[in-house]
């Protein structure tokens, strides 16, 4: 979790823009481009930004200034993605339950096309025939780790065609004739295990042979960051050292070297965020100590919807006697960010800071309660911007009629 903000500069990001209030790190960003460059150093290898982990302008921007291409899983995250700079064809556009229009609407704008179910395939093919190039997502029925809700590879995802169906797909592109110039895998979020991960690019890999005009094959990401202190990671290098020897073979077996994708969008950005909330009141019950925030899962969904960790420091207090505390939020529903979690006694007014909130915090957020979405800053080193301002009332209202 090493970063370059210190804990007196987050306190001063909160007296001068307010809480509640993301805040990111544009070197952590950087540092962690660069260590899934290195890892795939001896590889033909792009790596594509996942924007639906942290969609703001100013950090694609970041992104594709690196060299990274974009991972975009909608049409309104390809349009931002256009204008954050990224040309199309860096652009891969990776759907889910969408209608055939909104394929049919990123097509005219150049982008690349992955599917993941047989009958837009069909649909694809009846339209546009080998005139307009696709990529097929595949689902291997591999289980990664992590919570359910963000596995995407089991046999019980609507995520991808089963690898037990392409027997069925290349009757189709056959008789659609279809240009495939990709396959897909994405297995889900917090891969733990190096080896699960190499058995699903190992289906993948085996898969290309037949199909022998590819350009690329992308395996998604899912790769695990450090949630908690001394918690357990993907060994990024260990991945890389493995990948690199059985992505050689399969190019001598191609007989061609092709490109090879990753999407990382976690890894590269939670680490460098934090949440930072203002305590309201401690409420002191028969049975526990609350410590309300103000702020809840409007702003931080995370622990709520998968049960997530998220590190909490009290920046004001940083060296104060130890306490537990639940630590809730001021939805009118019952918005836990921690249950009966060890900090430094906290007073009303203090500063709590909820680390790894770079990913699915403000990308997450509401309006829930009628509540406001905080502001954004980006830290660059002595470079402070505002990447986001905090909404009004008036944002809120602005789509409603009759006002």
């Amino acid at each position: 979790m090493s970063t370059s903000i210190t804990q007196q500069q987050l306190i001063a990001l909160a007296d001068e823009y307010g809480a509640p209030l993301y805040v990111y790190d544009a070197e952590v960003m950087r540092r962690q481009y660069r260590k899934m460059e290195d890892a795939f150093k001896e590889c033909n290898v792009k790596i594509h930004y996942a924007a639906k982990a942290l969609t703001n302008l100013q950090v694609l921007r970041l992104f594709r200034e690196l060299g990274a291409g974009l991972d975009a899983v909608s049409i309104e995250e390809v349009k931002i993605g256009l204008m954050a700079g990224f040309s199309p064809e860096e652009i891969l556009y990776t759907p889910n339950c969408v209608s055939f229009a909104e394929i049919e609407a990123c097509v005219e704008l150049g982008v690349k096309i992955n599917i993941d179910n047989i009958s837009i395939l069909e649909q694809f093919g009846n339209k546009y025939g080998a005139t307009v190039p696709v990529c097929i997502r595949v689902n291997p029925h591999i289980m990664a780790g992590g919570h359910y809700k963000i596995s995407t590879g089991h046999i019980d995802s609507k995520f991808g065609i089963s690898i037990h169906q392409m027997r069925h797909v290349e009757r189709l592109i056959k008789s659609l004739n279809l240009k495939v110039e990709g396959i897909h895998m994405h297995t889900g979020s917090d891969i733990l295990d190096v080896d699960v991960f190499l058995n699903g690019a190992e289906i993948l890999f085996d898969l290309a042979l037949d199909f022998p005009d590819i350009q690329y094959i992308d395996f998604g990401s899912g790769f695990k960051v450090a949630y908690k202190p001394d918690d357990v990671t993907t060994d990024i290098k260990l991945l890389g050292k493995k990948m690199t020897a059985r992505y050689k073979k399969f190019c001598k077996d191609y007989g061609r070297d092709i490109q090879i994708h990753f999407e990382p969008g976690k890894f590269l950005v939670s680490e460098s965020g934090y949440f930072l909330a203002k305590v309201n009141v401690i409420k002191q019950t028969t049975a526990t100590v609350f410590a309300g925030l103000d702020t809840g899962f409007n702003h931080l969904m995370r622990p709520t919807l998968y049960d997530a960790y998220h590190h909490i420091t009290n920046l004001s207090n940083p060296h104060g006697k130890q306490r537990v505390y639940t630590v809730v939020g001021y939805i009118c529903e019952t918005d836990t960010f921690a249950w009966d979690r060890p900090l430094k006694e906290i007073n009303e007014g203090d500063i709590l800071c909820f680390h790894n909130a770079g990913a699915y915090g403000f990308a997450m957020a509401s309006n829930y309660n009628s509540r406001l979405r905080p502001a954004e800053v980006l830290v660059d080193g002595d470079k402070v911007k505002l990447i986001r301002r905090r909404e009004t009332l008036e944002d809120v209202l602005a789509t409603q009629a009759g006002l």
